[in-house]
């Protein structure tokens, strides 16, 4: 299975095992859907052995937690990474939910 196939079944996942359905979606016009995405590609990118980044005792961790805290538009119980691929296709999923959601609004005109 290809990179784009399993985008593809995660977000026919996502509307069928999760309920996920478009109508559902077309609520998030705040940026919901691509906020949630960009979480799970900041989560791929990240390290939590890397502490180049960290600053004034912070580490590389606590940046994320107060990122994810700030910006994770749900629950956090529907935050779940688990590797950096799931995290990759999990964010694939949700910027296909946020351009369809933008495409059936206003006949396709970017909100």
């Amino acid at each position: 299975m290809s990179a784009i196939d399993d985008i593809v079944a995660e977000r026919r996942r996502q509307i069928e095992a999760e309920g996920r359905k478009p109508e559902r979606d077309d609520a998030y016009q705040g940026g919901e859907l691509a906020r949630a995405a960009g979480m799970y590609a900041l989560i791929a990118g990240a390290s939590a052995t890397d502490y180049r980044n960290a600053r004034d005792g912070y580490s590389l961790n606590d940046y994320l937690q107060a990122i994810l805290d700030h910006y994770w538009p749900w629950a956090k119980s529907w935050f779940k990474p688990t590797t950096r691929r799931s995290a990759l296709v999990k964010a694939g999923a949700l910027i296909i939910a946020e351009i369809e959601r933008i495409d059936r609004a206003d006949d396709g005109v970017e909100q």
